[in-house]
């Protein structure tokens, strides 16, 4: 029987010396930590340290949030990763007509500094690493962590963490974009030259395919278009003056890691291969650091089910070792009941004791790239590698990501690859256990987490006391002065910062963007 892989690539059923004819493992592999990457960007990867624990949170007002970070710090999480509500994610004020009945759902609401003072209370942002899962308005939310910070007061120059800042992706994939494609790429290239004077420890960006495999991408499709994003993003760099060693080392990306364990290495490991090639060869990069693709993975979310949700504790397991043995550099394992609703605590906690088993009671840990030079998994990396570069190629003859995503190819072809694997899991090709077969006949009641619809009024009660004790002629001021920076050629961030410090909020700093800059259309023409 043939068997394919989630990229419709071949999978034999035996692999051996003949399959990697031409192979030279001293020119592909080469050592950990050392060009083209492959084997992991460390010399030691986890045999030193594991991977850093990250949990992804939020929900509700920061307080709730709050608290839950305290207690996941309290077991033994590493690193928080903070969820927004989609009004934040999209620049809107939970007061705002397009925010009625989504604040606080799948995220936390955060409209100006005095959320952000609440979210991070008692948390020592000089000790803890932040991940936030933020694009459109992420310079936004940057600089409110940074204010917070400085009343902390910690040095900007100790702050570690990243900001999700993917506008790209959003615009292929996910769809909570705000400006359109150009304007949002001279926004991202404002943050890194902010990050590289103000904030040098901070990862400016996390390149994301996550969105896309969740979208329906398949592992080539994912690797592909996200490394094509980042070619862009650099490209965009370049061009506005900076040199590429200056902030290539703090770019970073965000995987997915599915229940297809042999293919989710080799995907991971042409991932590293590729960029490495590329930061080398169309940058020119010197830097080792700005040729490593370094990463966070995140189990699949679409692949749990509604149906026997216990039994999406053992797909992320597998989809977490997928994510170790393939080099991640921090992880975040979903909670059984996600595709129910918000994690229950207890399910948040179970989810991280999976990494934390996998760090000390195996041994995949005590050594680096288990995989290398297996015969399967070589083959397979070279195969994802092909794959991934074709479709590379084919986003280059268009002019590059922007313009591939202005004439809408990428969608179009994860589109098309979330129908096949929805075809197949229909009609039963695809087994989805407790989905399509070993299904019960009655499903076990379970009580999921809900979120209390109270919080929309009670975040439209603070922001009208902040309106009200404000200096609102001052706001006025600085956002006037942003908008003559957006409107010129200076960085933004600087008049943003002043803004929200003087209590703008999210909606209004990216309303007064939206006057200069406009908002994004999406195309259907490809």
């Amino acid at each position: 029987m043939a068997h394919e892989s989630e990229s419709g690539l071949p999978i034999e059923p035996v692999y051996g010396p003949g399959d990697l004819t031409g192979w030279d493992p001293e020119r592909k592999l080469g050592e950990p930590g050392a060009y083209p990457f492959t084997r992991g960007v460390y010399p030691t990867m986890y045999t030193g340290r594991p991977w850093t624990m990250r949990q992804y949170a939020g929900f509700g007002t920061a307080a709730e949030s709050n608290a839950r970070y305290r207690r996941l710090i309290a077991h033994g999480t590493t690193g928080l990763s903070v969820a927004f509500d989609l009004p934040t994610q999209m620049g809107h004020d939970s007061d705002a007509p397009p925010a009625h009945g989504e604040v606080g759902k799948v995220g936390v609401a955060i409209d100006s500094v005095e959320d952000m003072r609440v979210l991070f209370d008692g948390i020592p942002l000089g000790e803890v690493s932040t991940s936030m899962t933020i694009n459109a308005p992420a310079a936004l939310l940057l600089l409110l962590y940074q204010l917070v910070a400085e009343e902390q007061g910690v040095p900007a120059g100790r702050l570690t963490g990243t900001v999700q800042n993917d506008v790209l992706k959003e615009y292929i994939a996910r769809g909570t974009y705000i400006f359109p494609p150009r304007p949002s790429l001279r926004l991202t290239a404002d943050i890194f030259r902010y990050c590289t004077a103000e904030l040098p420890k901070w990862n400016t960006i996390s390149i994301s395919g996550y969105h896309m495999a969740e979208a329906g991408a398949s592992p080539a499709q994912e690797i592909a278009f996200t490394l094509a994003d980042g070619i862009e993003y650099v490209r965009t760099a370049v061009a506005a003056g900076m040199g590429v060693d200056d902030f290539a080392p703090r770019l970073s990306f965000f995987f997915v890691a599915r229940t297809t364990l042999l293919e989710e290495v080799a995907k991971f490991r042409a991932a590293r291969r590729i960029w490495a090639r590329v930061m080398r060869e169309e940058f020119g990069a010197r830097d080792p650091r700005s040729l490593m693709l370094r990463f966070h993975t995140q189990t699949a979310g679409v692949q749990l089910t509604a149906q026997q949700p216990e039994v999406n504790l053992v797909r992320v397991t597998v989809q977490a070792l997928a994510a170790v043995l393939g080099g991640t550099q921090s992880l975040h394992t979903n909670s059984f009941d996600e595709a129910i609703a918000l994690p229950t605590e207890k399910s948040a906690r179970l989810a991280l004791r999976t990494q934390q088993v996998l760090a000390y009671e195996t041994d995949v840990p005590a050594t680096v790239d288990p995989f290398a030079g297996s015969y399967a998994v070589e083959r397979m990396t070279d195969d994802v590698e092909e794959a991934a570069l074709d479709l590379m190629g084919r986003v280059e003859e268009l002019g590059g990501a922007v313009a591939a995503i202005e004439q809408g190819f990428q969608k179009a072809e994860i589109e098309r690859n979330a129908y096949r694997v929805a075809r197949e899991t229909d009609s039963g090709e695809r087994v989805v256990v407790g989905l399509n077969r070993f299904r019960l006949d009655e499903e076990e009641p379970y009580r999921p987490l809900r979120v209390d619809p109270a919080i929309e009024s009670r975040q439209a009660e603070r922001l009208a006391r902040l309106r009200a004790e404000r200096d609102g002629s001052a706001v006025r001021a600085a956002l006037d002065a942003l908008r003559k920076a957006a409107e010129g050629g200076d960085n933004v961030l600087y008049p943003m910062k002043e803004a929200l410090r003087g209590r703008a909020t999210v909606g209004e700093v990216c309303g007064a963007l939206r006057e200069v800059w406009g908002s994004h259309v999406p195309s259907d023409a490809f």
